[in-house]
C-alpha cells in the first residue's frame, strides 16, 4: 500500500473530522467489542493490573472510552475514563510537532545542526572504548553533526539514562543526567542539555536508531527558539487550540484527585506501588511544580486528549477547524525517514513509528501505521486506512502480563466490520 493512499485517507480542510460521541457504529461489531470488557476486567481479577483506560474512536466517532479496575488500590478508588495518566514517551510526539509548528513558522530547518542553537554539540564525539571499572572511556570524532532530523527520527547517537546501554547508563549516571522525567529540583533543562552535548554518542549519526534523550533535547530547541518554557510554548500553540484541557507537565492542584497511581512490581512480580527513589523519580513528579520540562517523557494526560491529538495528525493537521500543522508537513511526518527498518519490522518518521510492510504481514496494523507508547504502561495507534484510533493506558512498569497490550489490539481490530 503506497503512501498516496494512505494520506489519501487525511482530511485536509474539513471542520467536521472532530470526535464524536455515538450510542451505536455501524463500523463496529459490539458483541465482539465486548470481548475488550471481558479481558480487561480478568486482567483487573487476577491482580495482573490494578486498572486501565481504553479509548476507541473510529471514522471520527468515539465508540469506546472507559476506565477499568482501580485508579487507586489503597483507597479503592476506581478508575474513572478521564484519569489523569503519566503518559511518558508518549510526550515526543506532540514535542515532535511543536518542532514542525517552528519549522512552519520558518524559525529553524530540519537538517539545521543542533550545534547552531546549543554550542555544546558543535564539536561531539563517539564512543569508542570503555572501561567498566573505573568509567573511563575513549572517543573517535563524530563524522558530521547532529541534526534536528537525527533528533526527530532516534539517530543522533544519543542513548537514555536507566533504560540505554550499560556503557552509556554508567556515563550518564556519573554525569548526573536524570532518566527524562520526574526531575523535580530547580533544574534548567538547558544547563542539563549542555552537559549532554558534552558526553558522548553512542554512534556514528545518522547510522543507527537508539531510543534517547532526543525529544529532550528538541524541547530545549522550543524554548531557545520561541523564547517560551517548553509548558507554555506546547499549551499556546497545541493544547489550547485543541481543547486539550487535561493535559500537563505540571497537574494542577485542582485536578491532582485524577491522577492515577503509578504502580511497578517487586522481585516476586507481585504489584507494589511505585517506591520513592525507585528509577531515580518521585511517583508523585507531576504535582511537585517542576521547572525542567521533559519533550521526551514529562507530560500526564487523559486518554481523550490524546485522542484527540491524534484525530488532528489524521486530519492532516486540523481539528474542529484549527489548523496546527499543514498537510505537507503531516505528510512529512508520517513518512519513513529511515533506510532501514529500526526494529527490523518497522520504519520511524518525524515522531512516530512508523509501521513498514514487514509490520503489517506480521500484524494487524496496516502498512503506515503510526503509534508509540508510555514507560508507564501505555500504548497507542492511529490506523489512517481503517481510519482507527486506540489506546490503552495503564500506570505499571514493568508489568510481567504486558499481553494485555496485544490482546486489547487484536480485539479492536476483530471488531470492526
Amino acid at each position: 500500500m503506497g503512501l498516496f493512499f494512505i494520506l489519501a485517507c487525511l482530511p485536509v480542510c474539513l471542520y467536521a473530522q472532530v470526535i464524536t460521541p455515538v450510542s451505536q457504529s455501524k463500523a463496529i461489531d459490539y458483541t465482539r467489542l465486548a470481548r475488550i470488557d471481558s479481558m480487561v476486567n480478568d486482567y483487573v481479577q487476577h491482580n495482573w493490573i490494578k486498572g486501565a483506560v481504553t479509548i476507541i474512536v473510529k471514522d471520527n466517532q468515539l465508540v469506546q472510552y472507559k476506565g477499568y479496575g482501580m485508579a487507586d488500590a489503597a483507597t479503592n478508588k476506581p478508575m474513572e475514563k478521564d484519569a489523569i495518566f503519566r503518559i511518558a514517551s508518549q510526550t515526543k510526539a506532540i514535542t515532535s510537532a511543536g518542532i514542525l509548528i517552528l519549522y512552519e513558522q520558518g524559525k529553524l530547518q530540519l537538517d539545521e545542526q543542533v550545534g547552531d542553537f546549543i554550542p555544546e554539540f558543535k564539536q561531539q564525539n563517539v564512543l569508542n572504548t570503555f572501561n567498566a571499572v573505573d568509567t573511563t572511556y575513549t572517543t573517535v570524532p563524530a563524522k558530521r553533526p547532529i541534526t534536528i532530523r537525527d533528533l526527530l527520527t532516534h539517530t543522533s547517537g544519543l542513548d537514555y539514562p536507566g533504560i540505554g546501554s550499560e556503557n552509556m547508563k554508567a556515563i550518564y549516571a556519573k554525569a548526573k543526567l536524570a532518566p527524562g522525567f520526574g526531575i523535580t529540583k530547580d533544574a534548567s533543562l538547558l544547563q542539563k542539555m549542555k552537559q549532554l552535548g558534552n558526553l558522548p554518542l553512542v554512534h556514528q549519526p545518522g547510522e543507527q536508531w537508539t531510543y534517547g534523550l532526543n525529544c529532550d533535547v528538541l524541547g530545549c530547541i522550543i524554548e531557545i527558539v520561541s523564547g517560551m518554557s517548553l509548558q507554555d510554548f506546547l499549551t499556546k500553540e497545541i493544547f489550547t487550540p485543541l481543547g486539550m484541557k487535561d493535559t500537563y507537565f505540571n497537574v494542577p492542584a485542582a485536578k491532582a484527585s485524577r491522577l492515577t497511581t503509578v504502580y511497578t512490581e517487586d522481585s516476586t512480580h507481585q504489584i507494589i506501588p511505585w517506591p520513592t527513589g525507585n528509577f531515580n523519580t518521585d511517583p508523585n513528579f507531576p504535582l511537585q511544580n517542576k521547572t525542567y520540562f521533559s519533550g521526551g517523557a514529562d507530560l500526564s494526560s487523559t486518554g481523550y486528549d490524546y485522542a484527540v491529538f491524534l484525530q488532528m495528525i489524521m486530519n492532516g493537521g486540523i481539528y474542529n477547524g484549527k489548523r496546527i500543522l499543514s498537510p505537507r508537513t503531516v505528510e512529512a511526518m508520517l513518512t519513513p525517514q529511515l533506510d532501514f527498518l529500526f526494529n527490523d519490522t518497522n520504519n520511524f518518521g518525524l515522531g512516530f513509528e512508523i509501521v513498514a510492510e514487514k509490520g503489517a504481514r506480521k500484524g494487524t496494523r496496516h502498512k503506515g501505521t503510526f503509534g508509540w507508547g508510555g514507560f508507564f504502561g501505555s500504548t497507542y495507534w492511529a490506523d489512517p486506512r481503517s481510519k482507527l484510533i486506540a489506546i490503552i493506558l495503564t500506570q505499571q512498569s514493568p508489568n510481567s502480563h504486558y499481553q494485555v497490550m496485544e490482546k486489547f489490539e487484536s480485539m479492536v481490530y476483530s471488531s470492526l466490520k
